[in-house]
């Protein structure tokens, strides 16, 4: 691909290549999962509470110290590198949510390739949630480009949502390509090549976004893709000028703090909430207030009555009659609701059976 030139005549050319590279990747994720490049000994930990949060970063940038700070569970930190050889679990409780936080051990450059252990470690961070990419102010900050090629090598978008393209099979009958937007990056000879190579030699493909060649393989490959909020966590800015402290929050996504000195660290935890997109849900028997120390907590884009229902247990939605409802996602202060209503963040609900 370096050697070939880009212009319109090698436009196929290079789509088929992408393609050929995006299934050796896929084929080299799968080799990793089956010859335990999944999580192993002391990496694979139990999900538990409402979100996991995956702390990535090179050696010695702080995150164990961050751990502890944050959750109160010990992870050992000294000044030498790789001092955290699995993963250690911690949980914090906020805003009535528990969350657990998982302290991988460094990765370095060729981590995706099974570098210092690096396939089990971005193997964790893409059964996450969140991830906290920690980077250490001092240290030149390509730091940053290097763990998202690596975390990108292994199927991980970061701060991105799946491209709107849809992809039909058929039996026979060709190849149709449609668009609802004007196609800048690819054209229909680049679509037809990356089908080809994939042997999908009949189907529909509809582009609902201006979307790229890479955009259109991810789509093919979308059950080795795994899209996932991140913030780049900048730690030790106590070593930092005010001046340079502005230039850190230009960075997009980014939240300076100091972990040992604990500096930033509540906003930190409030950009963490909003990326999280949890949805808390307060329970109330009839005839009874509201249990408000106690929320059911679900992902902002699944929580209907019917999700909040089979949260509690599934029975609920064969008695169910009918739901009461208090709060922002209703116009009236109660409303009865059925199961596909969309609940918000703090609302109370109270279940009535048949």
């Amino acid at each position: 691909m370096a050697r070939t030139q880009k212009n319109k005549a090698t436009e196929k050319h290079l789509g088929m290549l992408k393609a050929k590279i995006a299934k050796l990747k896929a084929e080299l994720l799968k080799d990793a999962a089956g010859s335990g490049g999944g999580p192993g000994i002391g990496f694979d930990v139990k999900k538990s509470g409402s979100a996991s949060i995956g702390f990535v970063g090179f050696p010695s940038v702080g995150k164990s110290t961050l751990l502890t700070k944050l959750t109160g569970t010990q992870s050992e930190a000294a000044a030498y590198e790789f001092t955290t050889l699995t993963t250690v679990p911690g949980v914090i409780r906020y805003r009535g949510a528990k969350i657990q936080m998982l302290d991988l051990p460094g990765i370095i450059e060729g981590a995706k390739d099974g570098r210092g252990r690096g396939k089990q470690v971005i193997a964790v961070a893409r059964s996450c949630d969140l991830i906290f990419i920690v980077l250490d102010v001092n240290k030149p900050l390509h730091h940053k480009q290097i763990i998202e090629k690596e975390l990108e090598g292994f199927g991980i978008r970061l701060n991105a949502t799946p491209p709107d393209i849809l992809i039909k099979k058929k039996e026979k009958g060709g190849i149709s390509i449609t668009s609802t937007v004007t196609l800048t990056k690819i054209d229909e000879d680049q679509v037809k090549a990356v089908l080809s190579e994939y042997r999908m030699n009949s189907c529909e493909v509809q582009f609902r976004c201006d979307a790229t060649v890479d955009d259109f393989i991810d789509v093919i490959e979308a059950q080795n893709r795994k899209y996932i909020p991140a913030i780049y966590v900048l730690n030790k800015i106590d070593s930092f000028s005010i001046e340079e402290l502005d230039l850190l929050y230009r960075i997009p996504n980014a939240v300076p703090i100091s972990s040992g000195k604990e500096w930033n660290l509540d906003e930190l935890l409030e950009v963490m909430w909003d990326r999280l997109n949890l949805v808390r849900v307060y329970t109330k028997p009839r005839g009874k207030l509201p249990d408000f120390d106690d929320p059911v907590v679900m992902k902002g884009n699944k929580c209907t009555v019917e999700d909040f229902c089979a949260k509690i247990h599934k029975s609920l939605i064969d008695d169910f009659k009918s739901a009461l409802v208090y709060g922002q996602s209703v116009k009236h202060q109660p409303q009865y609701v059925a199961l596909s209503h969309k609940l918000q963040d703090e609302d109370v609900i109270t279940i009535l059976k048949k």
